[in-house]
């Protein structure tokens, strides 16, 4: 029932507030999509305001922060043709998009969601010192390559990227699974 989060800096403010206390043993955070971007700037605020750094940072299926976002803004279209946009992603599971009492509580929260992504504004600061390990989807049509190899500027640390066979939602697929539990370990 709380408001939806409509800008990135008070959502990773509330966060990192959150998660604080929780922090005095080594940790990782992984992303995907909007969560890349949630956690590389959750991480650098935890960096700049308590000195506590992630063992590793783990991104998917999104575009460096440096790298601007392409294309007309998702969150601001019609209804019907966001719906189209939902179904072209294949994030969005087909019952929930043909239920339209659901589809009434979640439209306002997945629009907030696509709005904190696509009005995010990337800021200079030196790079994290933690290793990141990129990884996308080879069919992925959002974010290429070139976009996650992106994020090798934003670690002095050891970089990695790692494609899977998959559209933006191959996290799915247990190939990624077991890597992604390989290097946690």
């Amino acid at each position: 029932m709380e408001p939806p989060f409509t800008q990135l800096p008070p959502l990773v403010e509330a966060l990192a507030e959150a998660l604080v206390p929780l922090l005095d043993k080594p940790f990782a955070f992984f992303g995907h999509s909007l969560g890349a971007l949630v956690s590389f700037e959750l991480a650098r605020r935890l960096r700049s305001q308590y000195g506590v750094h992630p063992a590793r940072l783990f991104v998917s299926a999104s575009r460096a922060p440096q790298v601007p976002h392409r294309g007309p803004p998702t969150h601001a279209l019609p209804e019907k043709d966001f719906l189209a946009e939902l179904q072209r992603l294949n994030g969005t599971p087909s019952e929930l998009l043909e239920h339209e009492e659901l589809m009434e509580i979640m439209l306002p929260l997945l629009r907030a969601d696509f709005g904190v992504y696509e009005t995010y504004v990337y800021s200079t600061e030196p790079p994290l010192s933690c290793p990141i390990s990129a990884f996308g989807g080879l069919q992925d049509r959002s974010v290429n390559n070139s976009d996650l190899e992106a994020w090798r500027a934003q670690t002095s640390g050891s970089f990695s990227l790692r494609m899977f066979p998959g559209d933006h939602f191959f996290l799915r697929q247990p190939p990624f699974l077991r890597v992604l539990s390989q290097e946690l370990q």
